[in-house]
């Protein structure tokens, strides 16, 4: 089986967003072996539909630039690539995302673009198992459980590919917990 550590970026304002809806801008991803080798990495900035225009807030927050956007395909285009890498079609594969949050962003655009979201399952929320695995009440952030954990962040916080590249520190160390 494969596992397919993946994190999202997605427009965001200060308050409510503009028609009620967040788009995925941006989606890194690194897929593992059982043995918690890495086989790859995935990762592409996603053009908006609905609201096309990022709010300042989501430039200083994420570091993506409108510029970044521009240049890229719409969602349809690279969930394409994105579940050919992943190999949904032929493979057995399981999603790992650090909260639940991921996974319903994923089907709200699937869903905007009319694309099938069977392929969104199997999935498993890695931040509640490895709390629940430490016997922890809280649910901390990704950089904090990483330092609860001996590991430094690495890379540009809300950005994709290092939220996956660092949640795949953890997702690793303790592959053979992970409940699905």
């Amino acid at each position: 089986m494969d596992f397919i550590v993946f994190d999202l970026e997605a427009t965001c304002w200060l308050g409510r967003p503009p028609q009620g809806i967040t788009e995925i801008i941006e989606i890194g991803a690194v897929k593992y072996n059982g043995y918690g080798e890495e086989l790859g990495s995935f990762c592409k900035f996603i053009r908006p539909k609905i609201n096309p225009i990022l709010s300042p807030f989501c430039t200083r927050l994420t570091s993506i630039t409108q510029a970044n956007v521009e240049r890229s395909d719409l969602f349809d285009k690279v969930i394409e690539e994105f579940m050919d890498w992943a190999d949904v079609y032929e493979n057995d594969y399981l999603l790992c995302s650090w909260g639940k949050f991921d996974q319903t962003l994923l089907s709200n655009d699937c869903q905007l673009h009319k694309i099938e979201t069977d392929w969104l399952d199997p999935h498993i929320d890695v931040k509640k198992q490895f709390h629940k695995y430490k016997g922890s009440a809280n649910e901390y952030g990704l950089k904090k459980s990483l330092r609860m954990e001996g590991m430094e962040f690495e890379g540009i916080q809300h950005r994709a590919i290092s939220d996956a590249e660092n949640l795949g520190k953890i997702f690793t160390k303790y592959i053979d917990i992970w409940q699905y």
